[in-house]
């Protein structure tokens, strides 16, 4: 049948829209995080409103105009790679050595690596207890700070980049040591699991299974931990441990703003030289 000269096709009627599921919950946990937030906020005297104060922004405002120009007298330049270097190698040599305290400690505290568990034996508790040993060790390592590990071996080593490589060694190997475990339980550990039952070793599985599918996410993890430890470094030169950052302190202790520009600039092309470096380490190990 035709349809009529001069009628108008009837529009369809407009559904209401359906109401989100999940808005009651988002509601929910919106409300519970701004209870439990406002608290914390209020007890760490979070106030920043106060940084727009007319004071307050002439104080910041004079501060900052002190960081330009950056310094470039080639005395300084001078210091400044020297302190560069040592910064770079209190770092390489902290992870250096974190990575040798964590490699042994993640094998043991890694549960696809257990042989107790791979079935019925007397092993199964007292192997579950020794790794819940390990994992108590790595824990104790990385709870205390790098600086104040830093501030103990300067007290007993004297000034000097020799107390942050100690430092380093210390809090980075209970970190490293943590998510390499949990880097190799994460992926498919059947591989590892039919070594061990095949009569593989400990090792055997481990550089034959878990290592090649976890190699990217094991080397990425690590050079950004190195990257940290450069951070960290800096860090503790403010309390004697040498690199940029006991040059930095010097710096801002004579209120020279040039000088702490250009140590600024330098830290930054170091974040920038690690980044390059993980993602060329990720394409090598693709």
């Amino acid at each position: 049948m035709s349809v009529m000269a001069g009628t108008e096709p009837r529009a369809a009627p407009r559904l209401a829209p359906l109401p989100d599921p999940a808005l009651r919950g988002r509601l929910t946990m919106l409300v519970v995080a701004v209870v439990v937030l406002w608290p914390l906020l209020a007890l760490a005297e979070f106030h920043p409103w106060q940084l727009f104060g007319a004071g307050n922004l002439q104080v910041m405002a004079t501060f900052l105009a002190g960081f330009v120009p950056p310094a470039t007298s080639p005395d300084f330049l001078a210091l400044l790679g020297k302190a560069t270097l040592e910064t770079l190698a209190i770092a390489t040599a902290g992870i250096a050595l974190a990575f040798v305290v964590a490699a042994p400690l993640a094998v043991l505290a890694t549960r696809a690596l257990a042989v107790a568990r791979i079935g019925p034996g007397p092993g199964q508790w007292s192997g579950a207890a020794f790794r819940a040993g390990v994992r108590g060790v790595l824990s104790f390592l990385r709870a205390i700070p790098e600086v104040v590990w830093a501030l103990v071996f300067v007290r007993a080593l004297g000034l000097g980049p020799g107390a942050g490589v100690l430092a380093l060694a210390i809090t980075y190997g209970g970190m490293l040591g943590k998510v390499y475990t949990e880097i190799l339980e994460s992926g498919d550990t059947r591989a590892s699991r039919a070594l061990l039952e095949a009569g593989s070793g400990r090792l055997g599985a481990l550089f034959y299974a878990l290592v090649p599918s976890t190699a990217q996410e094991l080397a990425s993890y690590t050079v950004y931990r190195w990257e940290c430890a450069v951070r960290a470094s800096v860090v503790m030169g403010f309390v004697g441990a040498g690199g940029l950052g006991q040059l930095m302190d010097q710096s801002m202790k004579m209120l020279n703003g040039g000088e702490a520009s250009t140590i600024l600039l330098t830290f930054l092309l170091l974040v920038v030289l690690a980044d390059a470096l993980s993602v060329v380490i990720r394409k090598v190990l693709a």
